[in-house]
């Protein structure tokens, strides 16, 4: 039975075009043409059938097959084919009714008015119809993005989303012989800073550390996500944000609590990169440590603002790889506007951390691997400098040297006053003397990095060991700069002269992991263990791992882990440091942490 196309075109519609007002109007478009073009196919592909109802006239088939030409769905020339052959075979139809019609008996069965022979198409013409309609719609429908079948737009397949989700216990428990006088100097920095005239200052003490009381049970978090995209096949993107309790560069937890308070999201990285080579990349923006380090230095947290240039290519014997990076990281600028309110502003002062490091990968056998690397890296302007004679009793709106104190630091380096305040004359006894402090030393470090991979009865074996040398670490210089304005590291004595002094430019690390070092399958763990010792001013102190003694420097002790593997990509892990000071007043702290840990 051959329905009227009228009733064709409203009953396939919507099981095209779905709900057609919340539809996009070119998609509504597309599916009228469809249902238009499944129509005419089925009026010429069906065999000869009786209506009850009436028929398309052949004006009507004319119309249809018009419609189809002039939306696309048809070519021209097969359209006019079409057309021409309707007509014809129409015509022959309907002569062949009437001389049926005159040659039926007396009292026979006769057509009832309205009923039509529909013509019969051949195979080959139905096949070409066919092919034409479903070729044409479905090449229009896959270069537009609308109905390919099993396909998705083709810019979703340069898009990845990643990222993790880390829940966190800890707790930090202090030695009862711990000092309880170690000066909190990243809070005088942040502040106005701390008045060291005893007459005008009436608080004794500045911001103190906790030493001693323990901190239990803190429930902190972790998440990052990102969205990678390969806008070529030489030019990524990519954006990741990620929680923090601050802005602290080296972590990105935070601290759960705060009265059920919304939580912060930063930037964590926004960068491009382009690799001119297979074997050559260049990065800008805020990025991933493109280095090889250990958080001993960097903390795994730490990513880089700047430019980055890297390679690693592939010797020919396949066994050897040599990579390296040059790097170029903007630390800090001055304020455009100190002081601010001077008519004379302060000339440009910028802080720099140049890095360049060699390394190479050497696979010695089935079981065994060696990889290591050296870095030079260079501070540049980083080192505290003591300012001009600055009248703040007058109103001098900060010192020429304020800039030099550092924008982040956790602690351990030795510290020196940046500010030259001049006295009142008419009451030198009683003028306010606030200062900031700033990082004696220079610091260009040599980097050395070893790690041996192997076999212990089937079971992977890493270990790790990284030794840095602050090559510009000079205690004489440090207190020429700091002009007898040294602070800290004094060695418990109560001295405060040179010879009392106690500080250092090395430090080292070696670490064993036996099992898989990173767990991603179900069933993958490992154990690890370690020991860090870390001299005062071996290191800037603001840019290692936050968790040994709790950050920075003047550090030295062991830790220990291990990992389990619930499920794919999920893990539980949970680590211990034990540590204390290397030099100077007892300090000692130990960290506990239990990590649930996903990634995706």
């Amino acid at each position: 039975m051959m329905n009227h196309p009228a009733l064709l075109t409203k009953h396939a519609g919507p099981a095209f075009a779905g709900s057609a007002p919340s539809r996009h109007p070119r998609l509504a478009h597309r599916a009228q043409i469809l249902a238009l073009s499944s129509a005419i196919a089925m009026m010429f592909m069906a065999a000869p059938v009786s209506a009850q109802t009436a028929a398309p006239t052949e004006t009507a088939m004319v119309r249809l097959i018009r419609g189809l030409v002039q939306s696309g769905a048809l070519t021209k020339d097969v359209g006019e084919a079409l057309l021409a052959q309707a007509q014809t075979e129409a015509m022959a139809a309907q002569q062949a009714q009437r001389q049926l019609a005159a040659a039926a008996p007396a009292g026979g069965l006769r057509p009832e008015p309205g009923d039509v022979r529909v013509p019969y198409i051949s195979d080959t013409v139905r096949d070409q119809i066919r092919d034409e309609i479903k070729g044409q719609v479905m090449a229009q429908a896959k270069s537009e993005g609308w109905a390919a079948p099993n396909e998705t737009p083709e810019w979703t397949q340069r898009i990845r989303i990643e990222g993790d989700i880390r829940a966190r216990y800890e707790s930090r428990l202090f030695s009862s012989d711990n000092s309880n006088i170690e000066t909190n100097y990243a809070a005088i920095n942040a502040g106005t800073g701390y008045d060291i005239n005893p007459n005008t200052n009436p608080v004794a003490l500045p911001q103190l550390l906790n030493t001693r009381q323990d901190r239990r049970n803190l429930a902190r978090l972790r998440a990052r996500l990102g969205v990678l995209a390969d806008i070529s096949d030489s030019t990524q993107a990519g954006v990741r944000l990620a929680t923090g309790s601050d802005d602290s560069p080296v972590s990105t937890t935070q601290t759960l609590g705060g009265g059920l308070g919304k939580k912060s999201i930063w930037l964590d990285q926004a960068w491009l990169s382009y690799k001119p080579s297979e074997w050559a990349k260049v990065t800008a923006g805020r990025f991933g440590n493109p280095f090889m380090s250990s958080d001993m230095l960097f903390s795994g947290d730490l990513n880089f603002d700047g430019i980055a240039a890297q390679f690693d290519k592939t010797l020919a014997n396949k066994d050897v790889s040599v990579f390296g990076t040059v790097g170029l990281i903007p630390l800090e600028y001055s304020s455009d506007s100190a002081p601010n309110r001077s008519q004379n502003k302060m000339s440009s002062e910028n802080k720099w951390l140049l890095g360049a490091q060699v390394g190479a990968n050497w696979k010695l056998d089935k079981e065994n691997s060696l990889r290591g690397a050296v870095a030079y890296y260079q501070f540049n302007n980083v080192s505290g400098k003591v300012s001009e004679p600055c009248a703040l009793y007058a109103g001098a709106d900060g010192c020429s040297t304020d800039w030099s104190r550092p924008a982040f630091m956790q602690k351990g380096n030795t510290l020196m006053l940046l500010r030259n305040i001049a006295l009142d004359p008419l009451d030198p006894a009683n003028t306010a003397q606030p200062q900031y402090v700033g990082m004696a030393s220079k610091f260009n470090l040599l980097d050395i990095n070893l790690r041996w991979d192997t076999k212990v009865a089937g079971y992977g074996l890493r270990l790790d060991g990284n030794y840095i040398n602050n090559m510009a670490y000079n205690e004489g210089e440090m207190f020429a700069r700091a002009r007898g304005g040294i602070i800290n590291n004094f060695g418990g004595t109560g001295g405060t002269t040179q010879a009392d002094f106690k500080s250092g430019g090395n430090a080292y690390m070696i670490q064993a992991t036996f099992g898989n070092p990173s767990p991603s399958a179900k069933g993958d763990w490992n154990v690890m263990a370690g020991y860090k010792h870390i001299e005062p001013d071996a290191m800037p102190d603001g840019y290692n791992d936050s968790t040994f003694h709790l950050g920075g420097t003047n550090a030295k002790g062991y830790f220990i882990g291990a990992s389990y593997a619930l499920a794919k990509n999920t893990w539980f892990s949970t680590r211990w440091t034990s540590s204390k000071q290397v030099f100077g007043a007892p300090f000692a702290v130990d960290t506990l942490q239990v990590d649930f840990n996903a990634r995706f």
